[in-house]
């Protein structure tokens, strides 16, 4: 498995996502995958799983030691009494001492972001969690983050793929020494139809979901893929026996468009930045 470096971080390129799945899913697939190669799990307090994945990484027979657990804080525990108590929930039902990587979920002006930063660093400092980050910060916040932290920023999660020019949030992070997790790599099921994705999987013998995955881990990033396909999972996972050349990649990147961005909730989503 290829490791992503970042600001004392090791993280591992291809992580198991666990968003929107049901519990059992959940423990039957993180014990799956665990078992089966990958050593990087992400979850979060809002999923309503992180109970079944402490359960699925018991079942998987993987010592603790052996793999990255993340997990999110919500927006409604940022203030510091009840972060303080929502992380040692968290650590009960993930049924562990620690998670290598905590992150806030989302922005939330409601409460000063050096509240936020603080009780990460309250956590860390305490032993709780091994790594901090953040998670859908534009590239404003990520600056303010790092300036009010006194620990190191590991990543900004954020949502990107083949549609979605994030070089902004890219060059940012590289300048602060961060790396940038991708979530809905697949653009909600959008790539699996893209005529210059299929011929890519056609030229390379993969899949499409393959010639995506690849194409974010080759930048240097870490990826999080999501299934309840035992099948798929493995499927996901065999991206490490190929390169993508420059121009498949800036075809990939080619396809990018201003309308390309699928999250942004009402409520959450801060003022994203434009690509050049």
């Amino acid at each position: 498995m290829k490791i992503v470096s970042a600001n004392g971080a090791s993280i591992p390129a291809l992580g198991f996502g666990t968003f929107r799945m049901p519990g059992p899913d959940t423990e039957r697939m993180v014990a799956h995958v665990l078992g089966n190669g990958y050593r990087h799990i992400d979850t979060a307090q809002i999923y309503g799983n992180e109970a079944d994945v402490g359960d699925g990484i018991l079942r998987s027979g993987i010592a603790r030691g052996d793999l990255f657990l993340t997990t999110k804080v919500w927006i409604e525990s940022y203030r510091r009494d009840a972060f303080i108590a929502s992380v040692d929930e968290s650590l009960k039902k993930l049924k562990t001492d620690y998670v290598d990587l905590l992150l806030l979920h989302w922005p939330n002006d409601a409460v000063p972001l050096a509240e936020q930063i603080g009780a990460l660093n309250e956590v860390a400092k305490a032993g709780k969690v091994r790594h901090i980050g953040v998670s859908n910060f534009n590239r404003a916040l990520m600056r303010e983050a790092v300036r009010l932290s006194d620990l190191p920023l590991a990543t900004n999660q954020v949502e990107y793929h083949p549609y979605l020019d994030q070089s902004p949030i890219l060059e940012t992070a590289a300048s602060l020494s961060m790396s940038v997790t991708a979530y809905y790599a697949m653009a909600d099921g959008n790539v699996l139809s893209d005529p210059v994705l299929q011929d890519l999987a056609g030229r390379h013998g993969k899949s499409i979901a393959q010639i995506v995955l690849r194409w974010i881990v080759q930048q240097g990033l870490i990826v999080l893929s999501k299934t309840v396909s035992e099948a798929r999972a493995a499927e996901n996972a065999a991206i490490f026996d190929f390169a993508l050349s420059q121009d498949e990649m800036a075809a990939i990147h080619a396809l990018a468009r201003p309308s390309g961005r699928i999250v942004s909730p009402d409520g959450l989503a801060p003022v994203w930045d434009e690509a050049a």
